[in-house]
């Protein structure tokens, strides 16, 4: 009887668990889209027509709209974008719009945790906006939709359709600055950081430790306020190289600017070190 008892609560359980999926209404949708060197992702809900009048009846003019169903419309950028000679710093940004018939404002909203428009709308938390005309567009768009065409190095335009109507958002990304930045950092060799990495993976990996040398010594040519980590490295180098006297030096060294920092672990250190090498 126990038994019985057990499988009939186990059976009433998953009844209880399962669950019936079937399509949504409104699919989620999400586009990622690399122009120049920035990703643009998008995600978004798409409402259908279903032979409804959309836009001045199911969607009011004049009114703020989500831009699309569900939660919020959300665009994201790894860099900097910049809209209307507004910069939106790379983050994620709601899209919400005002439709009109025959232009439409576009805002960027720096809140996207909403289901629908804000409760309460913040002016502050507009990152940017834009006003655009409308085009009409054939044949009709049944499922709302949003793109990113007209691609270049370092534009493109997030179009938003449905119905019959298409809204343009030109977008401008600082490809060139990245580019030419990226250009003039591998021309002018590498840094002080590349060569102190460089010398410390010799030391740590038992490689060429004159080659080691070499790289600490430009490393530290290249900085003006040597710190104490950069100096503790480059003595420990110069011990291993069997270059004692200037072990002990770069080890002083490092011992006063750790004690100007109030790091204790490195003023330790390099006592330790002293007190074996002298």
């Amino acid at each position: 009887m126990k038994k019985i008892i057990v499988l009939f609560c186990l059976l009433v359980a998953i009844q209880f668990n399962a669950q019936i999926k079937t399509p949504q209404p409104s699919p989620l949708a999400e586009v990622e889209q690399v122009v120049g060197l920035t990703k643009v992702s998008l995600k978004y809900s798409r409402p259908a027509m279903r032979d409804r009048t959309i836009f001045g009846d199911l969607v009011p003019y004049g009114q703020l709209w989500r831009t699309g169903a569900n939660a919020n419309t959300v665009i994201s950028f790894d860099h900097d974008a910049t809209i209307a000679d507004q910069v939106l710093e790379a983050g994620s940004y709601a899209i919400f719009t005002r439709p009109d018939k025959n232009n439409w404002t576009i805002y960027f909203y720096t809140d996207t945790n909403n289901w629908g428009t804000p409760e309460e709308w913040n002016e502050d938390k507009i990152a940017a906006q834009i006003e655009v005309k409308t085009q009409k567009v054939q044949p009709e768009v049944e499922s709302f939709t949003i793109g990113v065409n007209h691609l270049s190095n370092s534009q493109a335009h997030l179009e938003i359709y449905w119905e019959q109507t298409m809204v343009s958002i030109p977008m401008q990304f600082p490809t060139d600055e990245m580019v030419m930045g990226n250009i003039n950092k591998v021309m002018n060799g590498p840094s002080a950081n590349d060569f102190y990495n460089a010398a410390v993976y010799y030391l740590t990996s038992d490689k060429d430790i004159n080659q080691s040398v070499k790289w600490i010594e430009k490393a530290m040519n290249m900085v003006e306020n040597k710190p104490y980590w950069m100096l503790r490295q480059q003595s420990l180098i110069y011990a291993k190289a069997g270059m004692k006297n200037k072990a002990i030096s770069a080890a002083k060294a490092s011992l006063e600017a750790a004690k100007a920092a109030g790091n204790q672990d490195y003023v330790k250190m390099n006592k330790d070190s002293l007190a074996e090498w002298q």
